[in-house]
């Protein structure tokens, strides 16, 4: 396999993302900095979130769980956007108190 081959089979950098949102379990949260941290990126916390806003229509990746390191979700407050995320996180369980999340209780620690 030449360089070219191995280049052509590494995966991009979003989805390496997607790798690691994908494994966030059911009622737990992960923040922009440990996603990127854990997909191998360093300290590329801002490229997570729009890696996440690349998502293809129709996806299954949980992008709901991923919010800010002091547990606040990242769109602003009574957005469409911010609501459905409360939503989501709700259902699975994860409180949300005004637009934030008890980082102690909920973030994934795999």
């Amino acid at each position: 396999m030449d360089e070219f081959e191995k280049l052509e089979k590494e995966p991009t950098k979003e989805q390496k993302i997607w790798q690691v949102v994908a494994a966030i379990p059911q009622g737990k949260v992960a923040s922009y900095g440990q996603v990127a941290a854990m997909a191998g990126l360093g300290r590329q916390a801002r490229f997570v979130g729009r890696a996440l806003g690349k998502l293809p229509a129709g996806h299954s990746i949980p992008w709901h769980r991923v919010i800010r390191s002091n547990g606040q979700i990242a769109f602003p407050e009574g957005t469409e956007t911010c609501q459905l995320q409360t939503e989501k996180l709700r259902l699975e369980g994860v409180e949300v108190y005004k637009g934030r999340v008890k980082m102690k209780d909920f973030q994934w620690q795999p």
